[in-house]
């Protein structure tokens, strides 16, 4: 049921949602004015990437200290690590190129879902039920923007700006490879994308007073988001990877704050001082693996335990952040009536 507390359609509230909404947008300004300088933008790139790889074992402690959200699903919890590491060590040894073409393509699906599970959190305080547009337009809006990148931007040469690595290098040259078949779809995919965002905007008109504009918002700052995917790559590029990983930390500190159940992770968690410590210890761990990693493994091991934690963040997040658990969407402000 629709709430009659205009404040209640925000998760936040209104000046925090609209920071959250648009928090890509300092990675793509930084990234576009450091563009003319390859050595500043390769450092820029590289912490934002650091940032996105110090994101993703978050979901280790929702899954792994949470009793019930482990019992659910204790065998794939249980399997997933072990498949996961070989699949990854299997991919390094025959392909690095195709490992990093699958680690991308699955990311970008990631990120653009962690949009759409926010989007839908903000129709469901509204009480609506517009998931089925809305999944369906953004990712005709993804998809979109990557087929115009490939038909009419010069990958390679907007991409050299960032001093890639040959196995990089090598999967750049394969996007570049597709961009006559992405000339050829582009006028198509365009079309769809724009029939789909019009059929979910008559949707919306017809919801009235009751549908919510903070919805509309964040999905207007998506857009924008895409858009400069398009006009900048490279910007854009930076910009879609740091916003995820900084919008994760606000999910998971949300819902954090907001549990009320005695699983460890929540009990840890329970206070202020409780979180700080917890996020301390977290960061802590994330800089001792790096400290241990890289000097001793080299490239190749730190490659592997970041396809190994990200296939594992992106695995799990389809199970953790549900909706329909009464327990998650309390967390995230998510009236039960309206999470069904």
């Amino acid at each position: 049921m629709l709430t009659t507390n205009p404040r209640a359609r925000w998760i936040h509230g209104p000046a925090a949602d609209v920071a959250i909404a648009f928090c890509w947008a300092p990675f793509a300004l930084a990234a576009h004015l450091l563009e003319g300088s390859p050595g500043k933008l390769a450092v820029l790139v590289a912490a934002v990437f650091l940032l996105s790889f110090a994101h993703q074992p978050l979901t280790m402690g929702l899954v792994y200290g949470d009793p019930v959200q482990f019992a659910a699903r204790r065998r794939l919890y249980l399997v997933a690590p072990i498949a996961f590491a070989g699949a990854v060590l299997v991919g390094q040894a025959i392909s690095l190129t195709l490992v990093a073409l699958v680690a991308g393509l699955w990311n970008a699906e990631h990120t653009l879902m962690q949009r759409y599970g926010l989007t839908r959190i903000y129709g469901r305080k509204a009480g609506d039920d517009q998931g089925r547009f809305e999944k369906a337009m953004l990712v005709a809006w993804l998809v979109a923007a990557m087929v115009l990148v490939a038909a009419f931007v010069d990958i390679p040469a907007a991409l050299r700006r960032v001093q890639l690595g040959g196995t990089n290098a090598r999967g750049v040259e394969l996007l570049n490879r597709m961009s006559t078949a992405a000339r050829w779809l582009a006028v198509p995919i365009v079309v769809v994308m724009m029939t789909l965002t019009a059929r979910w905007w008559r949707a919306e008109r017809r919801l009235g007073a009751t549908a919510n504009p903070a919805k509309h918002l964040y999905l207007l700052a998506t857009a924008a988001l895409i858009a400069t995917i398009v006009v900048d790559p490279i910007a854009g590029l930076v910009a879609y990877v740091g916003g995820h990983a900084l919008e994760y930390f606000v999910i998971v500190h949300h819902s954090l704050r907001g549990r009320t159940d005695d699983a460890p992770v929540a009990r840890a968690t329970s206070t202020s001082a409780g979180r700080a410590g917890v996020y301390a210890l977290y960061f802590a761990a994330i800089i001792a693996l790096l400290v241990v990693t890289y000097p001793r493994l080299g490239g190749h091991g730190y490659g592997f335990v970041v396809l190994f934690f990200g296939a594992l963040h992106i695995l799990y997040d389809g199970f953790v952040w549900k909706l329909r658990r009464p327990a998650v969407a309390a967390s995230l402000g998510v009236p039960a009536a309206a999470a069904t």
